[in-house]
């Protein structure tokens, strides 16, 4: 791979780093600048009233933060912030602390919801057949409808794929065979030979009068396409809206993005997982060695919740834009499927709602595991109630596995994720690096009955920051397969248990510590 290569595909993490360290020096020139008052307005000469009125200022941002409901290990890293740099603190809170959503995006998103969800309406037969079968996956499931209101769904088909390429494959298939409309998210888009050849076929799928729409995230390709890209798929006839466009310092809905990988064929055909529209992915490329990644696809009733979930981001993301008048067009019944086998549950995670659903599903996932739960992910940078799950679960006699990364794509979360697996070992979690490269997959599997693949990584910002997807499987051929995948996987990983369970790896140093107090900042 050429230089040029590496250095476009590296583009994307170096500006995301600097936007991040642009945000650190603007909050401690504040914190300069608030020292420079004081000593020029005199407050200085008056230690004791300065030493009150930071007190009572602290005091008051640690009440506030305390009060909110958000895990403790959120908390923290602001709370000590606020008592030991006042200015920084706050700064940085106002910057990449807050969820970001304004009230005018919260009124969009329950706006598109009151239209949309609606459509979604749960088979009470396909909700008692699941409780029959099994109450534990079962009451998984009705934690996902009750939160997040997608149902449980039991006419759909879904196929596995242990690699990212295959799925690409599938996926191109799946679009030159639409008749009404595609529909496409995902956050990051790049402009490279993957891409173009998915926009070739849309091109000529809008030529003969399908419906073609593109949305994705801003932030996640801005650095990998040009800024006329959404222009250059309208003259195509392809539909394009961007998510949350970068507007540093101005937008304060930044911190949210969409994270979702998704694509609807007609209503009747969709496929989610890891990847993105981005040829490293693919192993087009190789900057992290090779690159593991998953996705699903299904067909049958389930789509119909990828559906809403896509015209709900479509219709909230800018009020000035036109939006759907009429949703039945593409939220028809949905038609018998012979292969279908199992339950399926789609369901989308927004930060609007401030409700954890990725991370509830994935604890919910290792109460009812009785004898194995396997994770798959890119990052492991988990709260105190994810770890402790875990740990217990292992304790139990749960056979826990969580594979990782063997080569990084950002060093220091890589170090932050390695912070984390001494407390897993020491109680019995087992911890493997995919030895190959990167492993991006975001996936779990447990007793040969349920699993989940999606978007969502096991890390901070998936879990309570980004709008996220994923989707629940029981029973089905897939959840075997995807079993199956997890064991030739853990072939070629390196397992480092015992190597941080004791010794010098056990021990966190000074800059680990650092990091891990403040990861959830990251």
């Amino acid at each position: 791979m050429s230089g040029s290569q590496k250095t476009q595909e590296k583009k994307a993490n170096t500006k995301n780093g600097i936007l991040r360290l642009v945000f650190v020096v603007i909050a401690i020139l504040l914190e300069i600048g608030l020292m420079v008052l004081i000593y020029m307005t005199g407050l200085s000469r008056y230690p004791q009233i300065y030493a009150a009125v930071s007190r009572i200022a602290a005091t008051l941002l640690v009440l506030g933060i305390y009060s909110q409901n958000k895990t403790p290990s959120m908390k923290m890293p602001w709370i000590i912030l606020f008592l030991v740099f006042p200015a920084v603190g706050i700064s940085l809170y106002l910057m990449i602390g807050l969820s970001g959503s304004t009230a005018r995006a919260r009124k969009r998103f329950a706006l598109a919801d009151a239209r949309l969800m609606p459509y979604l309406v749960q088979d009470a037969a396909a909700e008692d057949a699941l409780k029959a079968a099994d109450p534990s996956c079962s009451a998984v499931s009705r934690y996902i409808l009750r939160e997040s209101q997608y149902p449980l769904c039991a006419n759909t088909h879904v196929v596995y794929y242990p690699d990212a390429a295959l799925a690409l494959e599938a996926q191109k298939e799946a679009l030159r065979s639409a008749k009404s409309f595609i529909f496409m998210e995902y956050f990051t888009i790049e402009n490279a030979r993957a891409w173009q050849e998915i926009e070739e076929i849309l091109a000529e799928k809008a030529a003969e009068g399908v419906e073609v729409r593109v949305f994705y995230d801003d932030f996640g390709s801005i650095a990998v396409i040009n800024h006329d890209f959404a222009d250059r798929l309208e003259k195509r006839g392809i539909r394009c809206r961007v998510f949350n466009p970068m507007i540093p310092l101005l937008n304060m809905f930044l911190n949210n993005r969409d994270h979702r990988k998704i694509t609807i064929v007609d209503g009747r055909i969709g496929f989610t997982g890891g990847y993105n529209m981005a040829d490293e992915y693919f192993n087009i490329t190789s900057p992290y060695g090779h690159w593991k990644d998953t996705g699903i696809r299904l067909e049958g009733e389930a789509v119909r919740s990828m559906t809403v979930a896509f015209l709900e981001m479509w219709n909230a993301v800018r009020a000035d834009d036109e939006d759907d008048v009429v949703f039945e067009k593409y939220l028809g019944e949905a038609c018998p499927v012979k292969e279908a086998q199992g339950f399926v549950q789609f369901y989308a995670d927004t930060p609007m709602d401030k409700k954890p659903v990725g991370e509830d599903v994935y604890m919910g996932m290792v109460r009812r595991a009785q004898n194995y739960i396997y994770f798959m992910t890119p990052y492991l940078i988990i709260t105190d109630e994810m770890s402790r799950q875990l740990r217990l679960a292992a304790k139990s006699g749960v056979d826990v596995r969580i594979i990782t990364p063997g080569i990084p794509d950002k060093k220091i979360i890589y170090q932050v994720t390695r912070s984390y697996y001494s407390a897993l070992a020491s109680d019995g979690v087992r911890i493997y690096e995919y030895t190959p490269g990167f492993c991006h997959a975001k996936m779990c599997v447990s007793d040969d009955i349920i699993a989940t693949c999606g978007t969502i990584n096991m890390d901070y910002r998936s879990l309570y920051h980004h709008f996220e997807d994923g989707c629940l499987l029981a029973g089905s051929q897939a959840v075997a397969d995807m079993r199956a995948d997890f064991e030739e996987t853990f072939k070629v990983c390196t397992e480092v248990t015992e190597k941080y369970r004791s010794g010098r790896f056990a021990a966190l140093r000074f800059g680990q510590l650092v990091l891990r107090l403040f990861a959830s900042l990251m």
